[in-house]
């Protein structure tokens, strides 16, 4: 099985680039955040919880996040793969990821990296709260995800660079000319 993790910073297209991977490779798509947004939506105890972290613009907790991607991962009864969409943000949520796969005889085949420069985050995530009314896309909370981000997730790469896992994709130019980069990548696995 094809399983990736898709990787970026907010706003570097990792839900755009998700879709056309799903509908290309035929893979099931697992996104933390649509995932958790269903639970705040339908007002679950997760979903509340998650809330107060998300509202913060913090993480939230590896232990429920795992728990949370094991069960979506278990309900999946067809596809060639998954494509884990903003999960892992943290070295031990990678960690926690490859031992959950390990346990039911899979691991991930590639983590591709959407390199996006600071400034067009900013602009694609304040662009995309002002059409979706997403409310933490607003500059402030922007701030303090591109700053988690930095200090919590952006080690990562080095994580799966050391498990020969990594590939660099540039996150600037068209949906096009990223996605034949990243068609490059995994027609190459």
């Amino acid at each position: 099985m094809l399983n990736i993790v898709i990787f970026g910073a907010p706003g570097s297209g990792k839900g755009t680039q998700s879709e056309r991977i799903v509908e290309k490779y035929g893979l099931n798509h697992i996104s933390t955040g649509d995932v958790l947004r269903n639970e705040i939506k339908n007002g679950t105890e997760l979903g509340k919880t998650a809330k107060g972290y998300i509202d913060q613009g913090q993480l939230i907790p590896d232990a429920l996040m795992i728990d949370i991607l094991a069960h979506v991962f278990d309900g999946f009864k067809g596809g060639k793969g998954v494509i884990f969409d903003g999960f892992p943000r943290t070295t031990p949520q990678a960690e926690a990821l490859k031992e959950m796969l390990e346990k039911r005889n899979q691991k991930i085949a590639v983590m591709l990296e959407l390199d996006v420069p600071e400034n067009e985050l900013m602009t694609r995530l304040i662009k995309r709260g002002q059409e979706s009314g997403r409310a933490d896309d607003n500059e402030e909370t922007i701030k303090k995800r591109l700053d988690v981000y930095h200090s919590q997730t952006a080690p990562l790469i080095d994580w799966y660079k050391k498990e020969n896992l990594h590939a660099h994709i540039q996150g600037l130019g068209s949906m096009d000319e990223i996605f034949n980069s990243i068609v490059q990548v995994v027609d190459n696995l």
